[in-house]
């Protein structure tokens, strides 16, 4: 019997290890795609403006006040904020929210554009687009040449402020792309991680107290940005950015009823399945480089600099490094110059490029050269060299 006993538990044993083996052995499922209601939606990194994760992210759909982002930044990156603006006659009553801009009324630069994102000020962003650019055509204009600038090739604008036009649309990726650029502007990541702002009264201006329709900036942590939208026609609309762990994640959502809680969902996901990771490093040596005519016959190379990617522990190791190299270079070769670039790719995407430099300078092997060394050793100014 005891015999028996120890058999049996002997076969129990094998069995549990071998089930054991055999489940080590299946493929580790995938982490799911977050249930999101939106309409379409992407997930993107800011600064490497790497797309983790989108739903017919290149939709063409309006995106009602989200508009005011492109918006806010050109006012950044051609205004005064200390400039005083005269509001001209057409950003009076202007449909929708509003900072309820009056006929005379003089404004800096600066209260415009904390109205226009935090308050969603149509009228504001009216009376920027004329003061920047002389007309609402003619910001338009302005408005479009950035989105091509930035790469957002599917996106097109009409309006300042993104009251319905057929026209005026934008993608999910597009959206998020332009908010990526955005907040990589100091002064932009400031207003739109700004709760509240209050502008006292003035001669000709009643107080404003400026209150965020953001609840991504009270509600998720590290939530940092970046602005809502609602029209009829476009549904909700978010595009919220969060910091945390050294990453800066946009997510966009376009028509969804559940915009906040959709963007809380996206943004864990981001957070939970990727990390900001080093995928080469400054100063790393990288080859040598033949040098024809020189006094030494190759030179060193290094990279110029850090390249750290979003990716998932998988993705981690499967980034691949591409080295490339020039076959020789001419002498004279100075230090730091530029020898070759390193690609890092992903499923074939390129991901990320540096500069390969040499790391010290090598002279040209000429008879001058070599008639100063000659010198140079006899008279003992080289000794030891």
């Amino acid at each position: 019997m005891e015999r028996r006993a120890i058999y049996s538990s002997t076969r129990l044993i094998c069995l549990i290890i071998s089930i054991a083996f055999l489940v080590c052995l299946l493929p580790v499922e995938a982490k799911a795609s977050p249930n999101v209601s939106a309409k379409a939606y992407a997930l993107v990194e800011a600064s490497t403006q790497r797309v983790l994760l989108s739903v017919n992210g290149e939709e063409k759909l309006p995106m009602a006040s989200t508009t005011k982002i492109m918006t806010c930044i050109l006012a950044i990156e051609n205004g005064n904020f200390d400039a005083i603006v005269d509001v001209d006659d057409q950003a009076i009553g202007v449909d929708g929210s509003s900072i309820y801009l009056q006929k005379g009324e003089t404004l800096s630069l600066r209260e415009l554009v904390y109205g226009l994102m935090l308050a969603s000020g149509n009228d504001a962003a009216v009376a920027i687009a004329i003061y920047i650019a002389g007309s609402v055509e003619k910001f338009a204009d302005m408005m479009n040449e950035k989105a091509v600038e930035i790469g957002a090739k599917n996106t097109h604008f009409v309006t300042p402020n993104g009251l319905p036009n057929n026209d005026h649309y934008t993608t999910a990726i597009d959206l998020a792309l332009i908010s990526s650029y955005a907040m990589q502007n100091d002064t932009f990541q400031r207003i739109v991680s700004t709760p509240s702002m209050d502008f006292p009264a003035d001669d000709d201006s009643p107080a404003r107290y400026l209150r965020s329709k953001n609840k991504i900036l009270y509600e998720y942590d590290g939530g940092n940005g970046i602005k809502t939208g609602y029209t009829d026609a476009a549904g909700k609309c978010l595009s919220a950015a969060a910091y945390k762990e050294d990453m800066q994640l946009i997510a966009v959502v376009l028509n969804d009823y559940n915009m906040f809680v959709d963007c809380k969902t996206l943004l864990d996901y981001g957070f939970e399945n990727y990390d900001m990771l080093t995928v080469a490093s400054a100063g790393e040596e990288l080859g040598e480089v033949q040098v024809q005519n020189g006094i030494e016959k190759s030179v060193k190379t290094m990279l110029e600099k850090e390249i750290t990617l979003p990716l998932s522990a998988e993705e981690y190791t499967m980034i691949e490094k591409k080295i490339n190299l020039l076959g020789n270079v001419q002498a004279p070769v100075y230090a730091g110059m530029v020898l070759g670039r390193l690609e890092l790719w992903l499923d074939g995407t390129l991901y990320g490029t540096a500069d390969i430099l040499a790391v010290t300078g090598i002279e040209e092997n000429t008879y001058l050269y070599n008639l100063f060394t000659v010198i140079g050793d006899w008279l003992g100014f080289t000794e030891g060299r």
